[in-house]
């Protein structure tokens, strides 16, 4: 049984999105990687360390870390705890995924999207400043990418239910993904 064009293109179009979200989020690697090359330079060479690249890089990276998840996701990446799982069929691991997205993955998101949208319309209004240090930069961009992955991770998340419904119904896996080890 092969699944509907539609059911594809919708897997295949999320999927897309999330991908070239992946390769224009990956652009942040450039100030993070620049932060770091003037500071070093100025503090070892010049004697004169910056006020700026220690919060430029923590920004940085905390936002290509968060950007970044749901294109883990999308990969299958993310973490699994279950040691049994590689013993399950396509199946039962269908099944179990498609829970676990429905019950918890998918509420928690809209949870966290809701509370972080919050967060940063009340930061971007009142102008949030950081209060580490003497640069004092903007904090209201680094909380808006907190709902942004939120969002994300929804869409992504929607793109892995179905392919975890179809293997649920049909025992098939859509999607093979490479095994990960650490």
């Amino acid at each position: 049984m092969e699944p509907s064009k539609a059911y594809l293109l919708v897997i295949r179009t999320i999927d897309r999105i999330v991908l070239w979200s992946a390769g224009i989020f990956a652009l942040i690697l450039i100030p993070l990687i620049l932060a770091n090359v003037i500071e070093v330079f100025m503090r070892y060479v010049l004697n004169e360390p910056t006020t700026w690249a220690l919060e430029t890089t923590a920004f940085a990276f905390g936002a290509l870390f968060m950007l970044g998840a749901a294109y883990a996701l999308q990969l299958g990446a993310h973490v699994r705890t279950d040691m049994l799982w590689e013993k399950f069929s396509d199946r039962t691991k269908g099944i179990i995924d498609s829970i676990g997205y429905l019950v918890f993955f998918l509420p928690s998101m809209a949870l966290l999207f809701y509370i972080a949208y919050g967060e940063f319309l009340y930061s971007w209004s009142i102008g949030e400043l950081s209060s580490y240090g003497a640069w004092r930069p903007a904090i209201w961009p680094l909380r808006g990418i907190v709902p942004l992955t939120a969002f994300l991770l929804i869409v992504q998340g929607v793109s892995e239910l179905l392919k975890s419904l179809w293997a649920a119904r049909t025992g098939t896996v859509l999607v093979h993904h490479e095994k990960i080890e650490i």
